[in-house]
């Protein structure tokens, strides 16, 4: 595959054959090399051949392969005569990350009370594969709630407050859903798990601020250094995965129908117009909406975690929503593209949006600074939070990267993780761990990932994002 430089943190995958576009990847030269014969990149450039794609198919650093789609990959497809592709959002509708702030000091949880917040998360937050709650069984017509209202559901039964919904990509809800689309089995599988973890990545972290390098956005935010914080880390669960495994089967067939040319199945599509179309993104609208309310659950058990462990009542702890955002995500958008104002289906496939200072969509509490863009790394090192840019509303569809990105296979880091003890690792820097297996931990080393700050450096430079905060973890738990 041919490959040029634009410069110092883009490349350019030159358009080919029945390529629409051009591919543009986001990256430093060291990850350039590291990335020479991944068939990621051979994603970027079959993601260019999908009709109505529009200005180019980009990659964020943190690339690395995916179904159909890179994870990491951008694509914005026009909402007259493009297509959608469910392998663009990919199997976890709206995984996504939310940071809270609290007023806790990181000195206030010295001694035994850090190991008490994780032990009451831990207790109070289900995780690993297909767990569920006990404590939460939903009937029809409340999952049926969740899909339509998203967060909202949450915070009008009492686990939550309403200003936590001002500061949520899309106020927590996206408004097309049809929980209709959504299957018997996919209700079924999601049922039991609204306010769970799940596995693999995903993850519920307690963090400090090391360091803040915006005082002025870093305030917008709420966050000062030393400031207790906790990122949670999870999507839609067992409900998104069988949406999405639900419509591709109508994907493939659909694109058949309407002659269009794919050079990988994976990229199964449909017009938006199309019926097909239609009913996976009101679907993939429900299960995103699940998600956000997942999310908002165990929001109100962390803050009940911090209570227990503290014996400190919730409103005295000052635990607020900073923002949450969506990483995987199809949604219409609008552009300026070529000289106009355009609607637009932008495909975020572990990309994170990255609105600029005074976008309508920004939260009005940090208009003048911009979107809150959050990056999570690994549980050994640190992750970020960044504001969006006018840059990247112009240059990437308002898009930025969305984590550290993995290095190693989860079989290749379980083979290197052999004979170590990877919590008694991380206890030794300081971070508390408890997950339900040790495979995840070990999946989930830190050395299984890139370094985020890497990462966070090209984006950066590209000026995609600004640096605002510098978060290192204090204790984790995962499934």
């Amino acid at each position: 595959m041919k490959l040029q430089r634009i410069d110092e943190s883009r490349w350019r995958i030159p358009r080919e054959g029945k390529m629409r576009v051009e591919g543009i990847v986001y990256a430093s030269d060291a990850m350039m090399a590291g990335l020479r014969g991944d068939p990621s990149l051979q994603q970027v450039a079959n993601v260019a051949h999908l009709p109505g794609i529009l200005r180019a198919s980009l990659a964020m650093p943190d690339i690395h392969w995916g179904y159909g789609f890179p994870i990491g990959g951008v694509a914005a497809t026009d909402a007259d005569e493009g297509v959608i592709s469910p392998g663009g959002v990919g199997y976890d509708i709206n995984c996504g990350v939310r940071l809270l702030r609290t007023d806790l000091r990181r000195s206030d949880l010295d001694g035994g009370a850090l190991r008490e917040v994780v032990k009451q998360m831990y207790r109070s937050i289900p995780t690993g594969v297909g767990e569920g709650r006990r404590d939460l069984r939903l009937s029809g017509d409340d999952l049926a709630g969740v899909l339509r209202d998203g967060a909202a559901w949450a915070v009008d039964r009492g686990m939550g407050f309403k200003r936590d919904l001002a500061v949520l990509e899309e106020g927590g809800s996206l408004p097309q859903a049809e929980a209709s689309q959504v299957s018997p089995r996919a209700r079924e599988r999601g049922g039991p798990q609204l306010g769970t973890l799940g596995s693999g990545n995903h993850f519920a972290e307690v963090q400090y601020v090391a360091e803040v390098y915006d005082e002025r956005a870093a305030r917008a935010f709420g966050l000062a250094r030393g400031q207790v914080t906790v990122m949670i880390h999870s999507g839609s669960r067992g409900l998104g995965h069988q949406v999405c495994t639900d419509h591709l089967k109508g994907m493939l067939a659909a694109a058949e129908r309407h002659g269009i040319e794919l050079p990988d199945r994976q990229l199964a599509c449909a017009p938006l117009a199309s019926p097909e179309g239609k009913r996976y993104l009101a679907a993939m609208a429900a299960a995103a909406n699940f998600a956000f309310a997942n999310r908002q659950v165990m929001t109100h058990f962390v803050r009940e975690s911090f209570a227990k462990a503290t014996a400190t009542p919730v409103e005295r702890l000052g635990i607020e929503v900073v923002y949450d955002v969506c990483h995987n995500i199809a949604k219409m958008e609008t552009f300026e593209v070529d000289g106009r104002r355009q609607r637009a289906c932008v495909h975020r496939k572990g990309a994170t949006r990255a609105y600029p200072p005074g976008h309508a969509e920004v939260p009005h509490a940090y208009r003048e600074v911009g979107q809150p863009v959050l990056i999570p790394g690994d549980m050994g090192r640190y992750s970020y939070v960044l504001a969006g840019t006018q840059k990247a509303y112009e240059e990437t569809f308002g898009s930025s990267c969305h984590g550290a990105g993995r290095l190693l296979s989860r079989g290749e880091a379980k083979r290197r993780a052999r004979g170590r003890r990877i919590v008694e690792e991380l206890e030794e820097k300081g971070v508390v761990v408890m997950a339900a297996g040790m495979a995840t931990v070990a999946e989930e080393m830190p050395e299984a990932y890139k370094d985020v700050a890497d990462v966070v450096e090209v984006v950066v430079a590209a000026g995609i994002a600004t640096k605002v905060a510098r978060l290192e973890p204090m204790g984790v738990i995962k499934g």
